[in-house]
């Protein structure tokens, strides 16, 4: 991946973590689920008009044409939304990787429901904007605002399309312009798929831009770069060439940075990037112990203590299910770490989920636990695995699941870190990945050096979690 795209991967992880990002949605993103574009969504109005679309770039008032010729009538555009984009369409990748991130505000020109249905299916609730009486209510325990800025398919007569529509924008949807400029304001935004050829939105961008002039927050945006396979001739590459690069630097007077990509699915990697960034932030510790040889209690639960600590100190969010005999430790040792500054919060550093004690209902728990632990790893990015035995009527036996936590990550793309200095299941796990590190880990060779010695029983506590931590840094940096 390119430099000023890693660059802007750590800046907008960052702005996730902070909860200070939102997105922006174009056409462009939903056309590669099979939605039309404005030019293929007005060619039959435009033939119909004796004018050739491929010709038109003013495309709203072709709209306008349409309505004017009809008598102010707009019933066959309100007919063509609903025809377009009512159709049964599937959510793709870019959706599901924007609505797995935790954005709290998605802002769309789109009629479609792609953003509202793909956060659905990440089991999130949307609270979604349609007009301007939406704004002054809320979805209880909703996880992101969806604004619809131009309407929605639902409501095709409100939807913003025409001359007429854009005119009377500031008189029927001027709540929409204020919510977006203080969004512009206060957070990072992301556009994907947008010309931003939309006059709406280059009125609000140069109202911040008089108003704060250098102190603009920035923002960035997507585009492919120019080929010329795209073009007939030399010169209509060179005029689309000098273009983009004119447009790229227009958009710097509001503070808005291109990323150029050489092809669409670049887009993806991208924001599969920032999915792994965001991720791996939080660090789910797996493990149990009634146990601890060859330590002994106090010398196993103090590194227990001090791995969290540490992960904590380094800005990881530690993800704990309470196993006997080191969950405590681990939040100790999370907490010592949250309550020695004023300014953490806990929620920035721990998630806890402790499993039941007591069997109740009529779902077997074993059944019960899966779900529970699938719930709980979706969170993580990379799972660390310590100890892994439990007491069996007497007896010491491996911690089935410990390995059921493992198998959940491999499966769901979490990379683990097997201690297996600290003996048992995670000894096991250890063993497992050592004879396959190209199935389990990139090719770097610091991580596979410190891989390899968190299985180094000899290690003292400090030299293991020093291995730990450099394997887990190295990973939250590789994408």
């Amino acid at each position: 991946m390119e430099q000023h795209l890693l660059r802007f991967v750590d800046t907008y992880a960052k702005a996730l973590k902070e909860n200070n990002a939102a997105i922006f949605a174009g056409a462009g993103l939903s056309i590669p689920a099979g939605f039309v574009n404005w030019k293929e969504l007005l060619k039959d109005i435009a033939d119909e008009l004796n004018l050739n679309i491929d010709q038109e770039n003013d495309l709203i008032a072709v709209a306008q044409y349409h309505v004017n010729e009809r008598g102010n009538n707009r019933h066959k555009l309100n007919q063509l939304l609903l025809e377009e984009f009512t159709r049964k369409t599937s959510v793709t990748t870019n959706h599901k990787i924007l609505a797995a991130l935790p954005v709290p505000a998605y802002w769309t020109t789109n009629y479609d429901k792609l953003i509202e249905k793909a956060l659905d299916e990440e089991g999130k609730t949307p609270d979604v904007k349609l007009t301007q009486a939406n704004l002054s209510t809320s979805v209880p325990k909703r996880d992101a605002i969806v604004y619809k800025m131009h309407g929605d398919v639902s409501l095709p007569d409100e939807a913003v399309l025409t001359k007429d529509d854009y005119e009377g924008y500031n008189e029927k949807r001027q709540l929409f312009a204020t919510a977006l400029q203080g969004d512009l304001i206060s957070k990072t935004f992301l556009f994907i798929g947008f010309s931003f050829d939309d006059p709406n939105l280059e009125y609000i961008l140069s109202r911040i831009r008089v108003l704060l002039g250098s102190n603009q927050r920035e923002h960035y945006c997507f585009f492919k770069k120019i080929a010329r396979a795209d073009f007939k001739t030399d010169a209509e590459f060179n005029y689309a060439e000098v273009k983009l690069q004119l447009k790229v630097k227009d958009l710097k007077r509001y503070s808005i940075n291109a990323l150029l990509v050489d092809d669409y699915p670049v887009i993806t990697e991208v924001l599969l990037a920032i999915q792994k960034k965001v991720n791996r932030s939080n660090i789910f510790i797996s493990g149990s112990a009634k146990e601890y040889n060859p330590k002994s209690e106090q010398e196993a639960l103090a590194f227990i203590h001090k791995l969290s600590n540490t992960l904590a100190s380094k800005g990881f969010k530690v993800i704990s299910g309470f196993g006997y005999g080191v969950g405590s430790a681990v939040i100790n040792g999370t907490l010592e770490y949250i309550f020695s500054t004023k300014f953490r919060h806990l929620d920035d550093s721990l998630i806890l989920r402790p499993f039941p004690q007591i069997e109740t209902g009529t779902e077997k728990r074993q059944e019960l636990y899966k779900k529970y632990r699938e719930d709980m790893l979706q969170h993580a990015g990379i799972a660390i695995f310590i100890y892994g035995n439990k007491d069996d009527n007497g007896k010491i036996v491996p911690a089935d699941g410990m390995k059921e936590e493992f198998a959940i990550s491999i499966a769901n793309g979490i990379i683990p870190i097997p201690v297996g200095a600290t003996g048992y299941v995670s000894e096991e796990l250890w063993n497992t990945v050592i004879k396959e590190l190209d199935k389990y880990y990139p090719n770097i060779t610091e991580l596979r050096y410190a891989i390899t010695q968190i299985g180094d029983n000899k290690l003292d506590e400090t030299q293991l979690i020093n291995q730990i931590v450099k394997a887990v840094g190295i990973l939250q940096n590789h994408f």
